[in-house]
């Protein structure tokens, strides 16, 4: 059983307050988030189970592992795709998403910091595949947004002689590089603020906080190595109109 939350009734009756909360609060300030805080809700239950049926099955292949984070990734990249500038960018958009946590995890399992198992790659993966996407669209809507807004600016520099690129990125890459910001803070903070999953989810394992904590780091570390990869290809993509809106 579970030392951390206990399974039972009362966990569903807690899910669901939890819920009506989020989605009162949202229409009581007016949001308009209340139907999105219930579908999302929805979605993260009904998700996990399959995740976590599929899981037990495949978690001891590791083919079998590594076709679940491709799916993963794609379902990354349409996400981010959606977010930006529509699903046909999805696959403009698993540049940043995909290169990133290939490099990082490859790294890992060839200096044998990773066991080529499922089980460890399966996790591993999809929190850096998380990441990338997260800091992709942070960095995608700033950069696409400064550009919009900052139009004028734009053509003042190409009159003057600036390659296109090079008057995007003037504009963009500042507001844009702010994708990084989250993951910073949370590195910066940890421990202080709070205690990451990979730590908690290491530590009720079995492992000891030392062991706990060398897992943590490498996982914060990795996580900002890919996001700072995935920043710098978003506003390179931004800059270049390869992403851009209609």
């Amino acid at each position: 059983m579970s030392t951390l939350v206990r399974i039972g009734p009362q966990l569903a009756v807690a899910v669901v307050l939890l819920v009506a909360v989020g989605a009162a609060v949202s229409w009581w300030g007016r949001l308009g988030h209340e139907k999105g805080v219930l579908t999302a809700a929805l979605r993260a239950v009904g998700q996990l189970s399959l995740v976590a049926l599929l899981l037990a099955a495949i978690v001891g292949s590791l083919p079998a592992s590594i076709a679940f984070v491709a799916s993963m990734s794609a379902v990354a990249s349409l996400t981010a795709a959606r977010r930006l500038t529509g699903w046909r960018s999805s696959g403009v958009c698993a540049v940043p998403i995909v290169l990133g946590p290939l490099v990082v995890v490859g790294g890992l399992l060839a200096l044998g910091v990773l066991p080529a198992e499922g089980v460890a790659v399966i996790p591993v993966a999809g929190i850096l595949i998380g990441g990338a996407m997260t800091a992709t669209v942070l960095a995608g809507r700033r950069g696409l947004d400064e550009l919009r807004a900052r139009r004028g600016e734009v053509e003042a520099a190409l009159a003057i002689g600036l390659l296109s690129r090079d008057a995007a990125l003037m504009v963009s890459r500042p507001a844009a590089a702010e994708g990084l910001v989250p993951a910073l803070d949370q590195t910066r903070t940890v421990g202080l603020v709070a205690l990451p999953g990979a730590f908690v989810g290491t530590l009720l394992g079995g492992a000891t906080p030392v062991e706990a904590g060398a897992v943590q780091v490498l996982i914060l570390v990795g996580v900002l190595a890919v996001q700072a990869v995935a920043v710098v290809l978003t506003v390179e993509l931004v800059a270049r109109g390869v992403l851009r809106r209609a």
